[in-house]
């Protein structure tokens, strides 16, 4: 009888241990926002070796809700659980500050790694956060963020899952108390550190020398932001070990989105845009639809022959 797309099997590896063994195989490692299940297969069958849930996209595309801390810890969970139940590849999650105090935390990391997340970042801004790419962000003490990541660290219950400490200090203290925050964070038992906003490569550089150990420092490289679109070469140049593209994807399904409902309204067809759009074709053969049509056939004529 035909087997259908399995959930991703286990492995002996975790998937922390896997994300750890795609940050040493590449470098740096390009790291693909996927706003749901469908959007991880495709960027797990063009080759992507880690995909990325962000806590602005989730806000947005599944609440229609800006990225001011409006969603909640299950709210994540779930579409953690979603992704992961379709796609094998590593999936690094954004915690925002962590959904509350040592509790909440210790839950969050618990629930992550059961859910088959690889890695998380947390971050330094104050629960009520902002974007990182706005003005008017305000960070905690570097003592809460330390226990912020103790927290974290303390809760794994899979030593390879991989703890990422964003700090958005650059913006407020400048690179020095930024870096000296970040070695701060390192030394608390962060794995990796998450520069926000940076606005040269020599930022980075700074970064990964403070620093001074393997796969220390992950750039993101969001659109319309604060951040120019450096190329994982320029990256590469200045030690960054993991180059985060958190919204690319969506920000163009949204922008095609558009353009349809535009054209529809206008045109009273879709025609003129059929080019914006997947064929029925490449999305059964990302879906294997044929093959779960096999599994009916095979059911049921199995079922009238009985």
């Amino acid at each position: 009888m035909t087997s259908l797309r399995p959930r991703p099997a286990l492995t002996s590896d975790s998937a922390g241990q896997r994300f750890r063994s795609a940050l040493t195989a590449y470098s740096p490692l390009t790291v693909v926002g996927t706003i749901n299940p469908y959007c991880a297969l495709m960027a797990e069958r063009v080759g992507h070796q880690a995909i990325y849930l962000a806590g602005g996209g989730l806000a947005t595309h599944s609440f229609g809700l800006p990225d001011l801390a409006i969603t909640t810890l299950n709210d994540v969970l779930t579409e953690v659980r979603r992704i992961t139940d379709a796609c094998s590849i590593p999936l690094v999650v954004d915690v925002d500050t962590g959904f509350g105090g040592f509790f909440s935390i210790d839950r969050l990391v618990k629930g992550l790694i059961k859910d088959g997340a690889a890695a998380m970042h947390i971050e330094d801004q104050i629960s009520l956060k902002r974007c990182g790419h706005r003005p008017g962000k305000s960070i905690v003490s570097t003592a809460e963020m330390v226990d912020r990541i103790k927290s974290a660290v303390d809760a794994k219950t899979d030593p390879s899952f991989f703890v990422i400490a964003r700090t958005d200090a650059l913006a407020n203290e400048g690179l020095e108390a930024a870096t000296e925050r970040a070695c701060r964070y390192i030394e608390a038992g962060a794995d990796m550190i998450f520069a926000e906003a940076c606005s040269q490569l020599d930022q980075y550089a700074y970064f990964v020398k403070a620093i001074n150990r393997p796969h220390s420092v992950m750039a993101n490289i969001t659109e319309f932001s604060m951040t120019p679109a450096f190329s994982l070469d320029e990256l590469k140049s200045v030690g960054v070990s993991a180059a985060l593209f958190p919204l690319s994807a969506v920000r163009a399904m949204a922008a095609a989105a558009l353009q349809v409902y535009q054209a529809i309204h206008r045109d009273g067809t879709q025609k003129n845009v059929l080019h914006l759009m997947q064929s029925r074709a490449e999305l059964y053969d990302f879906l294997d639809y044929q093959e779960y049509e096999k599994k009916y056939d095979e059911l049921f004529n199995n079922k009238n022959t009985s």
